[in-house]
């Protein structure tokens, strides 16, 4: 009989997330929130971190509530360096190391390529881009430390496929996809995997957002645009963020330990590329 050793008795799997440290971005709602508590609830430590102390106090709460979890919450704009550091230190302090990063943050403002000037490309750039490259800078030395890790980046469907009116986050999150396929070449020998997790229409407020200014351009109602996006997607409904946090807790668990430089997507089939 084949044994499978991640499996534990009733067909469950174990991700073995017990007493590992991960940090998680863009934390006090949404996808990151979902992350979040996926993780702690398999017995993961986690830190967390979002710009509005009182916002990430709250989900820190709520997630120590739900899973009896330790976390730890940090106020840090995550296109600052110095805050991103604090938030780094501030997790050493308490847990003492980091093995799993789960990179996320908030879009940037919708509208076309000509609508930005220097200065708002450069601040998408910050959170986007650097504000990534920062973040596994920090955390690599530790996971090294520690005999491995796993890094998993949040980006969006707008990798595989441009969206319309949100031309800073489809430049920009296209480079953090390529960003994730170089890194996993560079640290597969330090045994510290690197992916991609691409989100579809996931019910967040930032998709809701996104819907209602869409629905603004399109002189219509938001139900009315909801009900387009939905009808492009094959499991005819937007996906739940839970449903996306448990994907990432697999991806970042050893349950993965095989997977590095890939890309999955999240998005109930609304993709319709063959990559």
């Amino acid at each position: 009989m084949t044994r499978y050793p991640n499996c534990v008795p009733g067909g469950s799997v174990d991700l073995k997330l017990s007493g590992k440290v991960a940090m998680v971005g863009g934390a006090s709602k949404g996808l990151g929130f979902a992350v979040a508590r996926a993780l702690a609830a398999d017995g993961a430590h986690v830190s967390i971190a979002s710009r509005n102390q009182q916002a990430i106090d709250a989900a820190a709460r709520q997630i120590a509530e739900n899973t009896g979890a330790p976390v730890l919450a940090i106020a840090a704009d995550l296109a600052s360096a110095d805050a991103i550091a604090r938030w780094h230190r501030a997790t050493l302090d308490r847990f003492g190391g980091i093995d799993l990063l789960f990179t996320n943050a908030g879009g940037p403002p919708a509208g076309r390529v000509f609508d930005f000037d220097d200065a708002a490309w450069q601040s998408a750039f910050e959170l986007l881009v650097l504000g990534v490259v920062r973040q596994i800078r920090l955390v690599v030395p530790s996971m090294h430390a520690r005999g491995g890790g796993s890094i998993l980046m949040s980006t969006s469907s707008a990798v595989k496929e441009p969206i319309a009116n949100i031309a800073l986050s489809n430049v920009l999150r296209a480079s953090v996809a390529a960003l994730a396929k170089t890194l996993a070449l560079e640290l597969a020998a330090s045994h510290i995997r690197v992916n991609q997790l691409v989100p579809g229409r996931i019910g967040t407020d930032r998709v809701r957002e996104i819907d209602e200014i869409n629905a603004k351009k399109a002189g219509i109602s938001a139900d009315e645009q909801r009900q387009r996006s939905v009808s492009t997607i094959p499991m005819g409904r937007y996906g739940d963020p839970d449903e996306f946090g448990r994907v990432a807790a697999f991806l970042l668990s050893d349950a993965a330990a095989y997977v590095t430089g890939a890309s999955l997507q999240v998005d109930g089939g609304m993709v319709r590329g063959l990559l």
